[in-house]
């Protein structure tokens, strides 16, 4: 008997896109649009390092773009994605394609190396997994788990007793519910990185307060409002 307790409608139908393959279009739409949303600054310029089946169908499936859609802020769905290399080239936005290998990583994986326009650079790494599905793996080098499926907060702070502790509480006040969290640092007493994916919408009350925790250095929000949201974080 084949059962499919844990299987979706989203899973088996898959999302509503403009373009032909969920994983080479509506995924890099949304690895493009969380990217965006790390950076939250206007950006000057990405080059895309694309990897595996990326690197091998990126023109023929429109992964470019729907990757720069996706830095737009466009969501998979939008019509205005198949045009999405002519907005960016007139908002002055330089783009470039390379083809890379990025290692031990899915098939399906593109590095976004950015710069803003105050000249900072920026690195994501993320891959689209099937379905329209999505995971951010690194911010600038720094570990991360993310699926842009719930509103997430990523904290970049010192490697000290009582972060953990002290940000829990600050939700349990509000009672809002964790549905996964991780840790890495990068070695003991230096810095570190952690991800709350959360049931709901995070207060800017509650993200102030995250900031004000003693060793925090930044505060990343993403999809405060639900999957392909517009607003910006």
């Amino acid at each position: 008997m084949f059962y499919m307790a844990n299987i979706g409608v989203f899973d088996v139908l898959g999302p509503i896109m403009i373009g032909p393959s969920s994983s080479h279009t509506a995924g890099a739409a949304r690895l493009g649009k969380i990217a965006k949303t790390i950076v939250n600054k206007p950006i000057q310029e990405v080059t895309f390092l694309l990897h595996g089946s990326f690197r091998e169908t990126y023109k023929g499936h429109g992964t470019d773009r729907a990757l720069v859609a996706g830095i737009l802020g466009m969501n998979p769905d939008d019509p205005r994605l198949k045009d999405a290399l002519a907005l960016a080239e007139t908002q002055g936005i330089k783009v470039d394609f390379v083809p890379a290998d990025l290692g031990q990583v899915h098939p399906n994986t593109v590095k976004f190396l950015i710069i803003d326009n105050e000249g900072i650079k920026w690195e994501v790494l993320g891959s689209s997994i099937g379905g329209g599905l999505v995971e951010i793996n690194e911010i600038n080098g720094n570990k991360v788990q993310i699926t842009g499926e719930y509103p997430t907060i990523i904290t970049c702070h010192d490697d000290i007793p009582g972060t953990v502790a002290k940000i829990s509480a600050l939700f349990y006040e509000e009672k809002i519910n964790i549905a996964f969290m991780k840790l890495v640092r990068s070695q003991k007493g230096m810095g570190a990185t952690m991800t709350f994916e959360v049931d709901h919408a995070v207060p800017d009350h509650i993200i102030q307060s995250i900031k004000q925790v003693e060793g925090i250095n930044r505060v990343i929000v993403i999809n405060q409002a639900g999957r392909d949201s517009n607003e910006n974080c």
